[in-house]
């Protein structure tokens, strides 16, 4: 098995201890190097140890996660940043694609994010598409943070064999397809996303964004016309026709309301 290195770097005594004895425990893959209880330690530890994994705590007094990793080259690094149940901060960090653990700690979770994390950092070091899009999600990702009432512009989305970022505006529906979604883009352009359709739907958390049935998502900004006519749809500019679930059908038509004056 290949053996890689990682330091945790959180203010919190007891949840850097936590993390290392639940790394040294489930994860035989990483090799704890050493702890931190500050951006600044964290620097000097690079310094001293060859790092391949940061598991970061974003919150930070004096200086942030997000300030501590415009001070290093954060895309030679996995990273995998620790937070609290914070709605925006998710929000940011799955907008993004980047590896993340909530606290408290779980180990299950923590195998989880590892197998993923170590994943994805060998697709970095094997495609420069892959770092590429990394870096620019590393570069986003405080401004989404920060920006907790600012709509989310664009998003990095995981395929089976790496990553895309995709502008939102360009969404123009997108379908369940078992644990997988299929992101429809205008241009006729289509991903196989690796995450829940429930998983974009708490991510596109915007009017224009309307489930019409259990299994579709649309961007009504794309919407050109509804029919009745042996069932409920709604024809997209494309031409393309989605059913809609009668259940959904009064929540539609007040949601059409809000990008034209009437249905008549």
């Amino acid at each position: 098995m290949k053996q890689y290195t990682a330091i945790i770097i959180d203010d919190e005594r007891n949840v850097r201890e936590a993390m290392g004895h639940l790394i040294a425990q489930h994860c035989p893959a990483i090799h704890v190097c050493g702890l931190a209880s500050s951006a600044e330690e964290g620097r000097e530890l690079l310094k001293i140890h060859p790092v391949d994994f940061i598991f970061l705590d974003i919150r930070m007094p004096k200086e942030d996660g997000f300030t501590f990793l415009r001070s290093i080259p954060g895309e030679n690094y996995g990273v995998i940043f620790t937070t609290a149940h914070e709605e925006y901060a998710l929000n940011a960090l799955k907008a993004n694609a980047i590896d993340y653990l909530l606290k408290p700690i779980n180990h299950l979770e923590l195998c989880e994010a590892v197998i993923k994390a170590i994943h994805h950092y060998e697709l970095r070091h094997t495609r420069s598409e892959i770092l590429a899009i990394y870096r620019e999600s590393l570069k986003n990702l405080p401004e989404h943070f920060h920006q907790e009432q600012t709509k989310i512009e664009t998003i990095t989305v995981a395929e089976q064999f790496g990553f895309r970022m995709v502008k939102v505006h360009d969404i123009m529906y997108l379908q369940a397809d078992s644990n997988y979604t299929i992101i429809h883009l205008s241009g006729l352009n289509k991903i196989v996303a690796t995450r829940s359709l429930g998983d974009f739907e708490k991510l596109l958390d915007h009017p224009a964004f309307f489930r019409i049935h259990k299994s579709t998502i649309i961007n009504m900004n794309f919407l050109r016309a509804y029919s009745s006519y042996e069932g409920n749809f709604a024809e997209l500019n494309d031409g393309t026709r989605l059913s809609i679930s009668r259940r959904k059908l009064n929540e539609f038509r007040d949601a059409v309301k809000l990008f034209s004056k009437s249905l008549d």
